[in-house]
């Protein structure tokens, strides 16, 4: 569909353990995810709200094709990432975008990441069934 011959402006985002590589090409609001339609690969509304969320804060909804591949996690956390890929990919496009992105919160990293399980227990902070006998 497209090449790379093309220009456009890329965006590497991440969220748990989903990684979303974002290309934005100067188009018509297209978005295609891992070669299927936002509408397709994403079946709840509010996840497709979730993707378009950087694009709504900048005015720029209608201006950018978006291209995504991601790998790794859920739904969830692969429209989060889709959401940090799209916003980096806003910055490049346009420095100007920053203070909106940043006010917003799109261009933050969101740290929080599955905890790990620990001996003695049965998941990370869940122990054994107690009992006095």
């Amino acid at each position: 569909m497209y090449t790379s011959a093309k220009p456009y402006f890329y965006g590497t985002g991440r969220r748990k353990k989903s990684i979303a590589r974002v290309r934005l090409y100067p188009g018509t609001g297209v978005v295609t995810i891992n070669g299927k339609s936002i509408d397709e690969y994403f079946g709840l509304e509010t996840l497709k709200l979730i993707v378009n969320q950087p694009l709504e804060a900048t005015e720029t909804l209608g201006k950018y094709d978006v291209v995504a591949n991601v790998v790794g996690g859920g739904i969830s956390g692969q429209a989060g990432a889709i959401r940090h890929g799209i916003a980096r990919a806003l910055l490049v496009a346009d420095e100007a975008n920053r203070g909106v992105l940043k006010a917003a919160g799109f261009l933050t990293r969101d740290p929080r990441m599955k905890e790990r399980k620990k001996y003695g227990l049965k998941a990370a902070r869940r122990a054994p069934q107690f009992s006095k006998r």
